[in-house]
């Protein structure tokens, strides 16, 4: 038998060491370790929450696994701040998953989780829902590590793989294996095989198996919303005041303000190396007791914010974020508007940079985002009405404890994505094409936050890449999108940077959709290990009877439907709600007749503030429009359902009361006639304070007489 120990010593040593294993394993030597190497069935790199579900379940299965994780915590983004779920269809939500949420509605059931309210001053807590998507992080991660000790599994944190070259044995045969890794304190792990559950893709990449970074052309899958996206600058996350970019105003030679990117700028849908803002998911708190003040950074600079600055004095007085409320008086906060808390344009060297690199720009995300914080509470050139919006939170302050209360885990919305046997595309979110061997679903829209800011030709600033579009229901995600190419690894999974293009992936990222998928990626892999097989030959019948056995949801009618109203057959310009872009879980329903198309969408009466529906409309001549929605009328309607009309003088805001039976043919109703220019013009329905139900059906634009 050869043995061999691996020590700290030069990288010369530990190059060797690692050939020495390639060349070993193929034949049937069993190399050794000494104390600190380690053997386990299969290895999980990355303790996200896809990583807790895949470990949990080939731990279900009787087989042996340790879960690495390099930071100091498991969870991810599930327990690092994302505690406002982006679900989706909640219906295609099961396995470990959905376990996940019903251990959070236990939680709290029990009186001593509500610390600092009661649980019916709470909106999202439901008596009779069998589970509950929104929750304070520390109570996630204290769930997850519970669900992973009741397993007796392995957990080892702050241990990073050694990506110097030395990190990764893997065997000469054809197609390759995995045979180990190498963590940057020494530390070595074999297995049989090996889940990269990381938002990195850092084990796939050393592994050497092809992936891909940026965005796609439109082209390539022969898709509409992959690419740059200047011409689509419609979205609500967008600059809708004109603000000068320049940082003496008017003069270019004074060069350009922070964070906008020089010219010359891509073709619209052409691809580029541009990833969508990061950002941090912010746990903030209104309640006194609990709340400390954001902090100014020490290295703060003022002209990181002066767009912010301009973007107010300009007349833009919405609050740049989206705060949605957790429980015990905390929230989940993201981004929203033209200037908040994502950091466009800063992140996309991440991907691939250095562990050093990496921990720069999160420190410099850190640094702007605690900076905006602290400029709109406290700045004099803020407007006084944002200040003392501001002037009633602060960070929680028993949230990150052991992080300033700050979140441990910055929002990688995507990083590396890799290119394997299937490639997901927005054909498979519409489901427009057969996903072959479904292993999961998603439901949630096709979502890109901004990718660039931009001048634009008339000289001023605009944000690009913004992308929010409703898939129409939920879709199939393909087994053979979480495995490499046969020719480079035939044992790795990878249920997180998962084989899709850009815009794709944004609809896959949700985090209940990666626990679905690190349950289904250790599932094929235990069956790949009791069966001697490559990950790619795993047989989709008994993987598909084992899923099911397990919970997981793998299929849902989406059955085509007769138009009520056909929108075709309408006079002048027609939007329905399936074309329109949706923001939020919005449901679709045919229940109340007379409606336009195929069915309506509604808000469930939940979520209010966090719902939106856009109709982007192209109006082919300047000129004077009616302005018609259609809605379906009931008793639990709202009364008080805002439409907001974008016009060359500003935003008009009408209110509908829904409740009421419309007066045009008991469909539509006038909100009267506005001016429009040439284009695109954009007429906003959204929940934001109502009382009931809201309903986004259609929209309806004719000239005016």
């Amino acid at each position: 038998m050869h043995r061999l120990t691996y020590t700290k010593t030069n990288s010369m040593t530990k190059h060797f060491a690692l050939l020495w294993l390639a060349l070993c394993m193929p034949y049937g030597m069993t190399p050794t370790f000494g104390q600190e190497a380690s053997r386990y069935d299969v290895v999980v790199y990355g303790g996200t929450s896809a990583g807790v579900a895949a470990a949990i379940q080939v731990a279900r299965m009787g087989k042996t696994v340790v879960l690495i994780e390099p930071s100091e915590h498991i969870g991810g983004l599930t327990s690092g701040g994302l505690g406002f779920t982006d679900s989706g269809n909640k219906a295609v939500i099961g396995g470990i998953s959905r376990e996940f949420y019903r251990r959070l509605k236990k939680h709290y059931e029990q009186p001593a989780a509500w610390t600092f309210e009661k649980p019916e001053q709470y909106a999202r807590f439901r008596a009779d829902d069998d589970a509950m998507w929104t929750f304070e992080p520390k109570v996630a991660e204290s769930v997850l590590r519970a669900m992973l000790a009741e397993h007796k599994v392995t957990v080892l944190l702050s241990e990073r793989l050694d990506r110097g070259g030395a990190g990764v044995a893997m065997t000469r045969s054809i197609p390759p294996r995995l045979i180990a890794l190498r963590t940057e304190s020494g530390r070595t792990f074999q297995g049989q095989v090996f889940l990269d559950c990381t938002y990195e893709g850092d084990l796939m990449a050393a592994a050497g198996v092809t992936f891909h970074v940026g965005r796609e052309s439109n082209e390539k899958y022969g898709e509409t919303l992959n690419g740059v996206q200047k011409a689509k600058n419609t979205h609500n996350h967008r600059f809708v005041v004109n603000v000068d970019p320049y940082v003496t105003p008017g003069l270019p030679a004074s060069g350009l303000l922070h964070g906008i990117d020089a010219a010359p700028y891509p073709d619209d849908d052409a691809s580029d190396h541009r990833l969508q803002a990061y950002c941090f998911r912010m746990c903030m708190s209104n309640i006194s007791a609990n709340r400390v003040p954001f902090p100014k950074p020490a290295d703060y600079d003022e002209n990181k914010y002066e767009l912010l600055l301009r973007n107010f004095e300009a007349g833009d007085l919405r609050l740049p974020l989206k705060i949605d409320m957790m429980p015990n008086g905390k929230t989940d906060t993201n981004n929203n508007c033209a200037v908040s808390t994502d950091y466009i344009g800063q992140n996309h060297k991440y991907a691939e940079a250095s562990y050093e690199e990496r921990e720069r720009i999160i420190r410099e995300h850190a640094s702007y985002q605690q900076g905006l914080m602290w400029t709109m509470a406290n700045h004099p050139r803020v407007p006084e009405a944002i200040r003392k919006q501001m002037s009633v939170w602060g960070l929680a302050a028993d949230e990150f404890t052991d992080h300033g209360n700050w979140p441990h885990q910055i929002y990688v919305r995507e990083a590396r994505r890799l290119v394997g046997e299937y490639v997901m595309t927005e054909h498979d979110c519409r489901a427009t094409r057969a996903t072959p061997a479904s292993v999961g679903m998603g439901s949630y829209n096709m979502d890109s936050h901004n990718c660039m800011r931009y001048v634009t030709p008339s000289g001023y600033v605009q944000n690009e890449g913004d992308i929010q579009v409703s898939p129409g229901g939920p879709y199939k995600i393909s087994y053979f999108s979480l495995v490499p190419r046969r020719k480079e690894a035939s044992n790795l999974l990878v249920p997180v940077c998962v084989s899709s293009s850009h815009i794709s992936y944004g609809s896959i990222r949700m985090e209940p959709v990666f626990m679905v998928l690190g349950q289904s990626a250790a599932t094929a892999a235990v069956m790949a290990m009791e069966n001697n097989l490559a990950v790619q030959d795993v047989p989709y019948p008994a993987l598909r009877e084992r899923l099911l056995k397990d919970g997981q949801v793998l299929e849902f009618d989406r059955p085509a439907r007769i138009a009520a109203i056909n929108p075709a057959t309408l006079p002048g310009i027609v939007m329905d709600d399936d074309k329109a872009r949706r923001e939020g879980a919005w449901v679709e329903s045919a229940s109340v007749s007379g409606f336009v198309g195929t069915a309506y969408s509604h808000d469930s009466n939940t979520e209010k503030g966090a719902l939106s529906v856009h109709y982007e409309m192209m109006v082919p001549e300047t000129g004077r429009y009616e302005v018609r929605i259609s809605y379906t009328a009931n008793a639990n309607r709202a009364t008080n359902v805002p439409v907001t009309i974008a016009t060359v003088s500003g935003e008009i805001t009408k209110t509908v009361n829904q409740r009421l039976t419309p007066a045009i043919a008991g469909t539509w109703v006038s909100l009267g006639e506005v001016d429009f220019v040439k284009g695109v013009n954009v007429i906003s329905i959204s929940n934001r304070n109502t009382d009931g139900h809201v309903i986004a059906d259609a929209v309806q634009l004719l000239p005016a007489k």
